[in-house]
């Protein structure tokens, strides 16, 4: 028998709703108005703690991006086993180089509007706090919470004055060393929202969506409401279905009596709904009012989506009905430059890169992401893979998250899944990644601990594991447990793996694992593991690994060739700071890793380009590798890699045929690529002419030598933006000759200033080995580019950011900014303010 999943999304901001004057529920955002130190304080949360002399921020923020970069900075000597050493030796950069470690506090004063004692509940809500977070309101300590990654939120309704005004908010953050193989970020690097509602109300994340039954004609919509402070009452419940253009499309009005806090139930049918897809992510929003007697209480908005999961053997994932593979990636949640601080501007670059080169699933690797993020996947159409933990019961890091596991992991467990489990972008579940506790012989206790927790409390998504010690978990029933097998890696153990276990069928949850370093090619060309060269980089020809992975041919093979391949997560769509492996075994300079398809600055390697050729089949590619300007290489072999969604191309050198090249099986490269071996180069033109399926000239590229850096070239990815002091613009900067060709040696400083309506944010060229401070308002180019990010102010008007570098003429590039309300994207709401 077939297991359905199915799916639907919670937004937990909520409309302000007055009645004669009366508003019933407020939620604002805690953003200015913070005060942060470094470092232990005594009295720090008292009411009369003088912290004048403390810095002014603005939250999100992480205090530890701002470096400065440093290769003392969590040193750690460890055996990292899930990598297959058995020795300890000493990391370096493992972290990012940054000084994440210590004691933060941050303070501000609060007053919560038409606050009156006993009739009002007020809750304090953070999306994410890095981390061993203490909340403290008005001296007093309202709520502890270890895990840096997860929402969760405290009741400080008995805390407060009794009039609501000038409540002292204070936090305590500690981040103790080795506690992380990545960098983590440090600080209040997430949203503060404060939640007022009347004394009955629905709490946060209260409400719960399904959608039992989903066909083209009709969907039947399950809302399952949680009433808080009403046992034993007689409640009404009114909602209306709206969709896109706010038409109503189904009304309900209930009425029963609360007992034992047991949810209200509705039910709701949608005709000819449309549904969530990545496709087409369309999305319905349910609105909510509760009534006791005649007086309403509470009005709650919930964004949903409306589609049909399934995982059925020896077929795999079926969405709305229809068999697809994923096609993911797996990405850590720093932003790059701008550190961990969330911003809905820069997730929502990210997400149109991916979008662009075909990818539709993301992997939270390996924790809890942000709110934003989920809302953007629901909006933009990314399917998604949840994953809270790194680490169980058995330590990775010396203070990592096995120090809460056994007190904490449920609450943590339940805490995701009651934020996420209505999102429609949210199609799986995953429990951990690499734990040591999968090859314990009774592992698989844990793990069905784990999974049980997600049946429980979302009986509709399935449930996977990130597993990497192959042997183990086919031995030992770990595997076998899992709604679905999950894989890191050993694509050499699939066979036997979907041979063993009982599921028929297996996930790539972690693959290829390929580094690159973008514009950085190596010769000779060859298939390399761990290479290592004197620069610390490594080559963009996409042919080396690590010792434990492989390259992408791989894994597109093993799911094109196997019916019982779900599609795969790639390690990683970006770079990420902290894993600068092949480098990270005392190789300082090196801070960042080098898996991504996109590098640290938002620029897509070479790699990009290979997986859009097979990803994107909305669209043609056609790239070109390496670039064209080797001064000390005339004469010498330099081959030449095309990556294209066309079957076959010609090659030409100045004018010269190089031969005609056609994707074959001779070899797993030659089926995804077309390869000129023995190019010799000599400077000039190099030119490919794509041919399709009847051999006709299809597209062409050229690339050429290029000349003397000229100028420097600003390129907005942005041309306009949202006054509202959040909003950022990306700008791509490079370095061109007179004839506008990109100087890929180029290594020139770049010095940056900003006039008009924002200012400058930050700036990253991609070069692991870097040191340069990303907040700075100069950087060296790398691979003769970088970007330069910058930031509205809440004034409309014109943003113009100026380039200059020594012997280049100056470049410029100008965005707009206006304060026209946009269309509602994650991280907005009607009713969140500021305070």
């Amino acid at each position: 028998m077939m297991s359905v999943w199915h799916g639907l999304l919670l937004i937990c901001s909520v409309f302000p709703l007055s009645l004669q004057g009366q508003t019933v529920r407020s939620e604002y955002m805690l953003e200015k108005g913070w005060r942060f130190f470094k470092g232990e304080v005594e009295g720090a949360a008292s009411v009369r703690f003088d912290d004048d002399g403390w810095t002014p921020v603005t939250v999100p923020h992480d205090w530890a991006i701002y470096g400065p970069f440093d290769r003392s900075h969590d040193l750690q000597e460890v055996a990292v086993t899930q990598n297959g050493e058995k020795v300890a030796t000493v990391k370096t950069g493992r972290t990012g180089g940054l000084p994440y470690a210590g004691v933060g506090w941050y303070r501000r004063i609060f007053d919560v509007p038409g606050f009156r004692t006993g009739q009002k509940r007020v809750v304090l809500k953070f999306d994410g706090a890095m981390s061993e977070a203490r909340i403290y309101v008005n001296g007093r300590e309202a709520c502890f919470w270890p895990y840096g990654y997860n929402a969760f939120h405290c009741d400080v309704t008995d805390l407060l004055t009794a009039d609501g005004q000038r409540n002292t908010l204070a936090v305590r953050l500690e981040n103790k060393t080795q506690s992380s193989r990545w960098y983590p970020g440090a600080g209040l690097y997430r949203n503060v929202h404060l939640i007022v509602t009347e004394k009955i109300h629905v709490p946060v994340w209260g409400t719960y969506v399904t959608t039992p039954f989903v066909s083209d004609s009709v969907a039947s919509v399950r809302l399952e409401t949680t009433v808080a402070g009403a046992s034993g009452q007689q409640v009404r419940m009114v909602t209306d279905i709206l969709d896109e253009e706010g038409a109503v499309v189904a009304h309900r009005e209930n009425e029963q009596k609360i007992n034992y806090d047991k949810p209200f139930v509705q039910h709701l049918d949608v005709r000819n709904p449309s549904l969530w897809s990545p496709e087409g992510p369309k999305l319905y929003t349910a609105v909510s009012q509760i009534y006791v007697g005649d007086k309403l209480v509470d009005r709650i908005s919930t964004r949903f989506g409306i589609r049909e999961i399934r995982v059925v053997a020896d077929r795999g994932f079926l969405l709305n009905g229809k068999l697809r593979k994923f096609q993911g990636v797996c990405n850590h949640h720093d932003l790059g430059p701008l550190g961990t601080a969330i911003n809905v501007s820069a997730l929502r670059h990210q997400l149109t890169l991916l979008k662009d080169m075909g990818c539709d699933a993301i992997r939270t690797a390996h924790n809890m992401p942000a709110p934003e993020l989920v809302e953007l996947c629901d909006e933009m159409g990314f399917m998604m893979m949840i994953e809270p933990f790194d680490e169980w019961d058995i330590a990775k890091c010396a203070n990592g998250y096995h120090r809460f596991f056994d007190e904490w992991a449920e609450r943590d467990m339940i805490n995701m899944i009651r934020h996420f489990r209505n999102n429609p972008s949210v199609v799986m579940w995953s429990i951990g990644n690499e734990v040591p506790t999968q090859c314990r012989p009774d592992g698989y206790r844990v793990a069905s601990f784990l999974q049980e927790i997600c049946h429980r409390e979302d009986p509709t998504r399935p449930v996977t594991c990130g597993m990497d010690q192959v042997s183990c978990v086919l031995e030992n029933g770990f595997a076998a447990l899992l709604d679905v097998p999950g894989l890191n890696y050993r694509a050499h153990r699939y066979e036997e793996a979907y041979a063993k276990l009982p599921q028929n069928l297996l996930l790539g949850s972690e693959t290829s694992s390929t580094v690159s370093s973008r514009g950085i090619y190596k010769f000779p060309v060859q298939k390399r593991a761990d290479a290592l060269y004197p620069d610390h980089q490594s080559s963009s020809y996409d042919m080396e690994h690590c010792s434990w992975s492989n390259l992408p041919d791989d894994d597109f093979a093993l799911a094109e060739d196997h019916h019982w391949t779900m599609g795969q997560f790639v390690w990683t769509g970006f770079d990420y700071l902290g894993e600068p492996s092949p480098y990270d075994t005392d190789a300082w300079p090196n801070h960042s890793s080098m898996f991504g398809i996109i590098d640290l600055a938002s620029i897509p390697k070479d790699r990009y380009y290979l997986y859009r050729s097979l990803w994107n089949k909305g669209a043609s590619t056609l790239h070109i590798l390496p670039h064209w300007t080797w001064p000390d290489r005339t004469g010498e072999v330099t081959p030449v890699f095309v990556y294209t969604s066309y079957p076959r191309a010609e090659l030409f050198v100045n004018g010269k045929s190089q031969g005609v090249q056609t994707k074959s099986k001779a070899s797993l490269q030659h089926r995804y690529r077309l390869m000129w071996m023995d190019v010799r180069y000599e400077p000039g033109e190099l030119k490919v002419i794509a041919y399709d399926d009847q051999g006709k000239v299809a597209e062409e590229k050229v690339v050429r030598t290029a000349g003397k850096p000229y100028k420097l070239v600003l390129e907005p990815a942005q041309d306009h933006i949202t006054a509202d002091g959040r909003s950022l613009a990306y700008i791509r900067v490079k370095a061109v000759d007179r004839e506008g060709n990109l100087c890929p040696l180029d290594t020139s400083l770049v010095t940056f200033s900003v006039k008009g309506a924002g200012t400058y944010k930050a700036a990253a060229n991609g070069d692991p080995t870097s040191l340069e401070m990303f907040h700075m308002p100069k950087m060296r180019l790398f691979g003769g580019q970088l970007t330069a990010i910058v930031q509205s102010s809440e004034t409309e008007g014109v943003i113009r950011l100026i380039a200059k570098a020594k012997g280049l003429k100056t470049g410029e590039a100008i965005v707009s900014t206006d304060t026209a309300e946009p269309r509602r994207t994650a991280g907005t709401s009607e009713s969140a303010a500021s305070l």
